[in-house]
């Protein structure tokens, strides 16, 4: 090791070469147009180029590497992008050089982007205010090099492919049944560099104060694809134009919009079931089906419609675990982490995931939550109905498979040696740390999992009761057990007080960082009423609260970093699910700082929030610090602004028995809030909170009683 202090010696210079270190490339400067299961990554400018991630991206492979624009053998000059709506951007720039010699210019570019799924189309918009006619000839260089999404991820090499010539102006690329067709409208096709690049060009000429609209459409087409687009709108896509916010605080309501649109563009059906919609999880490197996360996105959006709900626990449930395979992680009852087109393997890494792949410890309690949530939401009994199967098989997978060492506790080891060797939603692989900094050794049983386990032995005994089938009394009392082996193992005493450890190591012994984690306990029942509120005073504490949101681990704890994956960051999602636990179970003032954080970094993001950024403390630099490989958008960040919304006007419907609880966030900290399309057993409804706490519901059913309990009570 060197120290700083003591440079080394001249005899302990290195003069070998040291081994390439492959990056993994960034992403939070560059530009996304989404619209599953195709994504265009391009510089800010619009160009997509031959570097790192950018790219148009169909699914797990990339089917352009470029796509340059140059106009008489220059790039225009860009001064600024927007968003236009689900899978569009604008991108403006200008030819200074071309036009009248003023200062002014008199030649603008305008690329109007618009992704869809299996395909993209460019408008080119050549605008003259010259007062002489212009001359020029507009290019887009382009490139296809089929790069697995792993490959790119970590920073390996590839190489183009061959473009063929087809019909005039029409290029063309094809491998491993994916073909990808570029057409260039009045345009004409070149090859360039031994046909490993290929051009489009158009030559072109403007009359004074003229325009002129160039076009250029790509599409790619799948043969294996194994995620597909949905063949419907969203559920929340109605007549009426769908869900609305308003808010006092304006940082909500346009956070809520951007976040629909995403949300728009995330949706997924699988090919064997083209009618079972999911969100994928995120772009560029988690547009597939994960569990954990399209469960947790799919229960955050709940307040607007079951439908999701009840396509995503389908779509897992007819991939439950029936074997055991270590290979895969597969047991039998259990619930999937991930489906890829084919195998997940890193070339120089130890990390190779088959195409469906298992490891993941929380999505199995996760799914029968889902069920449950939808269930009292009001999703149709049929439906429910058909999937208690699973949820048998589920609760199998619960009770004997999670827990191998048989101490009551759910755990997760990877004995393949090539999965992810932590397998929680902190999934990184030095996620799991001492407050000294140290890591934990595998098995390992996380915090937030046993209460997650809780409350899914409690939800499934609710279930089976009310359609009838046995053992709801084996599972209240297993989450009884549980819930007493918590209390005794678990609780740790830390420089800020009392809490629930972050884990237990293979030795059983608690990992006593202070982490984000236990605010997944909240709601969950797992703890008590007054356990609830020294966990809430923790999370927003200075050491915890101190960033734009909840960061993932104590600013005290030895292995804090504000910019590693899972160790001192913030997650939007993360942040999101505990300002619901905080507003449900009372804590308003705690729910509505985390909520302020969040509501400050979609400001600073363009109310686009990135899957986590920065965990730096708000002083630093005034607005959060972006994490340079987040994904954006991501489905659970997008839920998030849905999930604020949510917990602000305080809606919590048991559509079974027949009652609506309207608990709004204790004093109305982020201030007026009308959610208006919210959906509750098939109908719209509108749910207010006023300034002075008043709470109001309209639109309601008939039959269901409506129990408004004062905020903060």
């Amino acid at each position: 090791m060197l120290d700083g202090a003591n440079p080394p010696s001249p005899a302990a210079t290195v003069t070998e070469p040291l081994p390439a270190h492959r990056l993994q490339p960034l992403l939070h400067d560059l530009v996304s147009a989404v619209m599953a299961p195709t994504t265009a990554l391009s510089g800010d400018d619009g160009q997509i180029r031959p570097i790192g991630v950018q790219g148009l991206f169909h699914a797990d492979s990339r089917a352009l590497s470029q796509a340059r624009l140059e106009v008489d053998g220059r790039e225009p000059e860009t001064v600024g992008h927007a968003p236009q709506g689900p899978g569009g951007a604008r991108f403006v720039a200008l030819a200074r050089w071309l036009g009248d010699p003023s200062a002014d210019p008199t030649v603008r570019i305008d690329r109007v982007r618009q992704v869809v799924p299996g395909g993209m189309s460019e408008h080119i918009e050549v605008v003259s205010t010259a007062s002489l006619p212009v001359i020029t000839t507009v290019t887009v260089d382009l490139g296809c090099d089929f790069a697995p999404i792993e490959v790119v991820k970590s920073g390996g090499e590839t190489r183009p492919a061959v473009a063929a010539y087809g019909a005039p102006g029409e290029l063309s690329w094809s491998s491993g049944g994916i073909r990808v067709t570029v057409t260039g409208t009045d345009a004409r096709a070149e090859t360039l560099e031994s046909a490993r690049a290929a051009r489009l060009c158009w030559s072109v000429t403007l009359e004074p104060r003229s325009r002129v609209t160039l076009r250029w459409d790509v599409a790619v087409h799948d043969q294996e694809a194994v995620v597909i687009a949905p063949a419907r709108p969203a559920e929340w896509v109605t007549e009426r134009g769908g869900p609305r916010l308003t808010a006092t605080d304006h940082r909500l309501t346009r956070l809520f919009e951007r976040s629909l649109d995403d949300l728009r563009s995330l949706r997924l059906a699988g090919a064997d079931a083209p009618g079972d919609v999911f969100l994928g999880a995120g772009v560029p490197w988690f547009l597939t089906l994960f569990g954990r996360d399209s469960i947790w996105a799919a229960r955050m959006l709940l307040p607007l419609g079951t439908e999701l709900a009840l396509g995503t626990l389908r779509v897992l449930a007819r991939r439950q675990g029936t074997r055991f395979d270590p290979g895969s992680g597969e047991a039998p009852g259990k619930i999937m982490h991930e489906l890829r087109r084919h195998e997940f393997a890193v070339k120089g890494d130890d990390l190779r995931l088959p195409a469906a792949y298992y490891g993941t410890v929380d999505a199995t309690p996760l799914w029968i939550s889902l069920l449950h949530d939808a269930w009292r939401w009001g999703a149709p009994e049929q439906e429910l109905a058909a999937l208690l199967p699973h949820l048998d098989a589920a609760l199998g997978w619960l009770g004997e498979h999670g827990d191998p060492d048989g101490d009551g506790f759910l755990e997760y080891v990877d004995t393949s040696g090539r999965g992810l060797a932590n397998q929680g939603w902190k999934d990184s692989g030095d996620a799991v740390r001492f407050h000294d900094g140290r890591q934990a050794e595998p098995p390992i049983a996380l915090v937030e999992v046993q209460g997650y386990a809780y409350q899914a032995a409690r939800q499934a005994a609710d279930l089976l009761e009310a359609f009838g089938r046995p053992g709801a009394a084996r599972w209240r009392d297993h989450a009884g057990a549980l819930a007493e082996r918590f209390r005794a193992c678990f609780w740790v005493d830390g420089p800020q007080g009392r809490f629930p450890a972050l884990a237990l190591d293979r030795d059983k012994r608690p990992v006593d960082a202070l982490t984000s984690n236990i605010g997944h306990l909240l709601g969950t029942g797992l703890l008590s009423a007054g356990e609830e509120a020294e966990v809430a005073v923790l999370l927003a504490s200075p050491a915890m609260a101190g960033g734009f949101g909840l960061r993932t681990m104590s600013a005290q704890d030895g292995g804090f970093s504000p910019l590693s994956y899972h160790c001192g960051s913030i997650w939007t999602h993360d942040t999101a699910i505990v300002v619901a636990g905080l507003a449900r179970a009372g804590f308003g003032a705690q729910a509505a700082r985390l909520a302020q954080g969040l509501l400050a970094a979609g400001e600073a993001f363009g109310y686009r929030l990135p899957e986590l950024f920065g965990g730096d403390d708000r002083a630093v630099l005034g607005r959060p610090v972006p994490y340079p490989a987040a994904c954006l958008p991501q489905a659970w960040s997008a839920a998030a602004a849905v999930t604020i919304a949510h917990a602000a006007v305080g809606l919590y419907p048991d559509v079974p028995a027949g009652r609506v609880l309207l608990r709004p966030l204790a004093g109305a900290p982020l201030g007026a809030v009308a959610a208006h399309g919210f959906r509750l057993a098939g109908a719209e409804v509108s749910a207010t909170v006023n300034l002075d706490g008043t709470a109001g519901l309209t639109g309601l059913p008939a039959g269901l009683l409506v129990e408004t309990v004062a905020s903060g009570s």
